[in-house]
C-alpha cells in the first residue's frame, strides 16, 4: 500500500509540474494565435512524440520525458517570408506573446493558492497572541498583542511573510551573562523538567495538562522577572511545583551555568503597539540544534517562539488571504534574488532539478505522516513557489530568458529598428550557454549533496 502511494505521490508531483511548464507554453500559444502568429507545433513534455494530431496549421503533440515543452512559431529564430511568422508581426505583439508564459505561471501561483487557502478553517495573522514557554523573544521587548509589520526591515504583511523574513535573520554571539540570556535558561530548565517528568513518570492526561500549566505560568513568570535572582527563584518554585504535583521529594533542582557568550538569532523587529509603530531592537528567538550532528558541527537553528492570533474565515478573508499569500511568493522569489547578489545566500542554497526533486520527496513524506492530503498539500506548496519563481525568473532581463528578448524587443520599440537577427542569435546563444553551464553545475552540486547527505530543507 505504502508503495502505491508513494507512486501515486509522484505522479501527482510530475502532472502538476508538467502543468506548470504546459501552461507557461500555452500562454505563448494563445497569445501568438490571438495575434495571428503562424504557431508550427505545440507540444508537452520533451524527446521522442508518443502521439500527435494537426488540427489547421499547428501540429500538437504529446512527447515521452514530462520535463518540458515548447511553441514553435514561424520566425521565432530565423528569418522567415511567411507574412504571419513572428519576426513580421508588430513589436507590440512579439512583447505580449514572449512575456504570457511567464505572466501565466504567476495566474497559475495565484490558482494553486487559492486551492491551498479555501480549505483552511482559520488564518493565521501577524499579531502575537502568546509566548511559547521557551520563547527567548518574550524577555526581549516583544510583548502579547504587538502586530509585527517588519522583520530586519523586511516587510510583514501575513504569517507567510513572517516564516520567510527568519530566513535572513542572524546568528550572533550575545553576552552570556545578561539577564535576557540568563531568563531564557531559566525557562530552558523548568521545560527540560517537564519534559523528563512527563517521559519518565508518564502522568494521565489530566495530571499532564496541570504540568503544562504549571511549566507555562512559572516560564512566564520568570520572563517578567526584574533580575537574575528573581528568575532563579521563580525557576525553582515552578520546578517544585512540578514534583510536588505527581509526589516525588526525591529530585535535584535545576543549576544555571553561565557563559561568556552565546549564540542567538537576533534581528530588529518592528511592530505595532498601542497603535503607535515601536521598532525592537536586538530580540532574540529561540536557538537550537536540530540534532547531535549539527550541535557537533554548530550549526545552530532558529525557530518562532510565540503564536500569532488567528484570523476569522469569511469571504473577504478568504480573497485577501488568497491574493496576499501569492504575492507574498513572489516577494520571497524577488528578495532571495537579492539577497543572492548581497551574499547572504551563497551556491550551497541555490538548487536545481535534482534539489527540487528532493525538496518535494522531503515534503512529500513530512505530508504522509499526518495522511495523503497533507502530502498532496506540500507538494502543492513546493508547486506554488515553483511556478511563481519560474514566472518571475523568466522575466529577468538576460539574454535567452523570456524577460532578455523581451528587453530587445522594447529596445526595438524603442528605437523603432529591430536589432539585426545574428546579433540577436549571439546574445541568445551567450545566454542559453551560461545558463546550461550554471544549471550542469548546480545539478551536480545537488547530486554531491544528495549522496553525501547534505541535500535537506
Amino acid at each position: 500500500m505504502q508503495i502505491l502511494v508513494t507512486i501515486a505521490l509522484v505522479v501527482i508531483a510530475v502532472l502538476l509540474f508538467e502543468l506548470i511548464i504546459g501552461l507557461h507554453e500555452f500562454g505563448h500559444f494563445i497569445t501568438a494565435k490571438l495575434s495571428g502568429i503562424k504557431v508550427n507545433e505545440f507540444a508537452l513534455g520533451m524527446g521522442p512524440k508518443l502521439f500527435s494530431f494537426k488540427k489547421g496549421e499547428t501540429q500538437y503533440s504529446l512527447r515521452l520525458f514530462p520535463i518540458g515543452g515548447y511553441c514553435a512559431m514561424e520566425g521565432e529564430d530565423e528569418d522567415s517570408p511567411e507574412p504571419r511568422s513572428f519576426n513580421n508581426a508588430k513589436v507590440w505583439k512579439r512583447m505580449i506573446v514572449i512575456i504570457a508564459g511567464a505572466v501565466m505561471n504567476i495566474i497559475l501561483g495565484i490558482i494553486f493558492s487559492f486551492i491551498m487557502v479555501i480549505p483552511q478553517e482559520a488564518y493565521s495573522s501577524t499579531t502575537v497572541e502568546q509566548f511559547d514557554p521557551r520563547s527567548y523573544s518574550a524577555n526581549c521587548g516583544l510583548q502579547i498583542g504587538d502586530k509585527i509589520v517588519k522583520v530586519n526591515g523586511y516587510d510583514i504583511y501575513n504569517s507567510k511573510d513572517l516564516s520567510f523574513s527568519f530566513a535572513g535573520v542572524n546568528c550572533e554571539n550575545v553576552d552570556g551573562k545578561s539577564v535576557s540570556v540568563y531568563k531564557q535558561d531559566c525557562a530552558n530548565a523548568i521545560c527540560t523538567e517537564y519534559s523528563k517528568i512527563a517521559t519518565d513518570k508518564k502522568p494521565d492526561d489530566d495530571t499532564l495538562l496541570k504540568l503544562y500549566n504549571i511549566t507555562t505560568d512559572g516560564c512566564t513568570a520568570v520572563n517578567n522577572s526584574a533580575d537574575k535572582t528573581e528568575a532563579k527563584k521563580v525557576m525553582d518554585d515552578t520546578v517544585k511545583k512540578l514534583y510536588d504535583t505527581i509526589g516525588v521529594t526525591d529530585y535535584t533542582l535545576p543549576t544555571i551555568t553561565e557563559k561568556d557568550t552565546r549564540q542567538r538569532y537576533t534581528a530588529t523587529v518592528t511592530v505595532i503597539r498601542d497603535g503607535k509603530e515601536v521598532e525592537l531592537n536586538d530580540v532574540q528567538f529561540f536557538t537550537y540544534y536540530k540534532n547531535e550532528e549539527d550541535k557537533e558541527a554548530d550549526k545552530p537553528s532558529v525557530s518562532l517562539d510565540f503564536y500569532v492570533e488567528p484570523i476569522d474565515k469569511t469571504f473577504t478573508s478568504v480573497i485577501k488571504q488568497g491574493f496576499s499569500e501569492a504575492l507574498s511568493v513572489g516577494r520571497m522569489v524577488w528578495q532571495s534574488v537579492v539577497w543572492i547578489a548581497q551574499g547572504r545566500f551563497g551556491f550551497k542554497d541555490m538548487s536545481g532539478p535534482v534539489g527540487i526533486a528532493s525538496a518535494v520527496t522531503q515534503v512529500a513524506s513530512q505530508g504522509l505522516e499526518t495522511n495523503f492530503g497533507s502530502a498532496v498539500f506540500n507538494i502543492l506548496n513546493v508547486m506554488t513557489l515553483i511556478t511563481i519563481n519560474l514566472g518571475i525568473f523568466n522575466m529577468l532581463p538576460f539574454p535567452a530568458l523570456d524577460g532578455g528578448r523581451f528587453l530587445l524587443l522594447l529596445i526595438e520599440w524603442i528605437f523603432r529598428k529591430p536589432i539585426p537577427r545574428k546579433v540577436e542569435k549571439y546574445i541568445n546563444a551567450a545566454g542559453f550557454i551560461i545558463l546550461m553551464g550554471f544549471m550542469v553545475v548546480v545539478t551536480c552540486k545537488d547530486i554531491w549533496q544528495l549522496f553525501t547527505g547534505q541535500l535537506s530543507l
